[in-house]
C-alpha cells in the first residue's frame, strides 16, 4: 500500500462542526473521534481506559451529567441514543494521544488532518484578535476625534455667544449724560 491510498478523504468542515467548546477548550467529543477513526465508540473508550496515564485532565476528560444535558439539548434529540456513559472530551493533545493508543493507519491520517485543523483555527483567532485590536484603536482614535469635535463645537458657541454680547453691546441704546460732541436720540 501506499501512503496516498492510506489517506482518508474527510472534508475539513466535518471534523470542524465535532470540536465543541466545553470548559473553555476546544473538544472533540470520544463518539465522533470513533466515527472519523472508523472504530465503534466502546472501543475507543476501552482503548482509552487501559490507557489512562496518557490522558491527563488537560489532554481528556468526561463530560459530567450537566455538561452532557447540555450538548444532547443543543441537538433537540439524544444522538448518543442509550449511551449508558457520559461521553469523553479530548483536547488537540489528547486526539494526538488517542492516534498512539489506537495506532492504525486511519487513526494515524486522520488525527494529522485534526491537528492541522486545531492549528488552521488557532491561526484564524490570532488574525481575528489582531484585526480586533486594530479596530479597538481606531475606534479609541475616532472616540478622541469626536470628544476634539465636540470641543471645537463648544468653542464655536462660546465665540458666537461673544459676538452675540458684542453686537448687542454696540446696537443697545445709550443712556445717560450725553457730550456735546455726541448728539444722540
Amino acid at each position: 500500500m501506499t501512503k496516498e491510498s492510506n489517506k482518508i478523504a474527510i472534508p475539513d468542515e466535518i471534523i470542524m462542526g465535532k470540536i465543541y467548546l466545553i470548559r473553555g477548550k476546544k473538544v472533540l467529543l470520544d463518539k465522533d473521534l470513533a466515527e472519523l477513526y472508523g472504530v465503534e465508540t466502546k472501543q475507543l473508550k476501552r482503548a482509552v481506559r487501559r490507557n489512562l496515564t496518557r490522558f491527563p485532565e488537560d489532554f481528556m476528560f468526561e463530560l459530567n451529567t450537566n455538561e452532557f444535558n447540555d450538548l444532547r439539548s443543543q441537538f433537540g434529540t439524544s444522538s448518543w441514543g442509550g449511551s449508558r456513559y457520559l461521553p469523553m472530551a479530548f483536547t488537540e493533545h489528547g486526539v494526538l494521544m488517542l492516534a498512539s493508543v489506537l495506532n492504525s493507519d486511519r487513526a494515524i491520517s486522520v488525527n494529522i488532518q485534526i491537528v492541522r485543523i486545531f492549528t488552521r483555527m488557532r491561526e484564524m483567532l490570532a488574525s481575528h484578535a489582531e484585526i480586533l485590536h486594530r479596530l479597538e484603536k481606531i475606534e479609541a482614535k475616532m472616540d478622541e476625534h469626536d470628544d476634539q469635535i465636540l470641543l471645537i463645537f463648544e468653542y464655536l458657541k462660546q465665540l458666537e455667544a461673544s459676538k452675540q454680547q458684542e453686537l448687542e453691546q454696540k446696537t443697545r441704546k445709550r443712556i445717560g449724560f450725553k457730550s456735546s460732541g455726541n448728539q444722540e436720540d
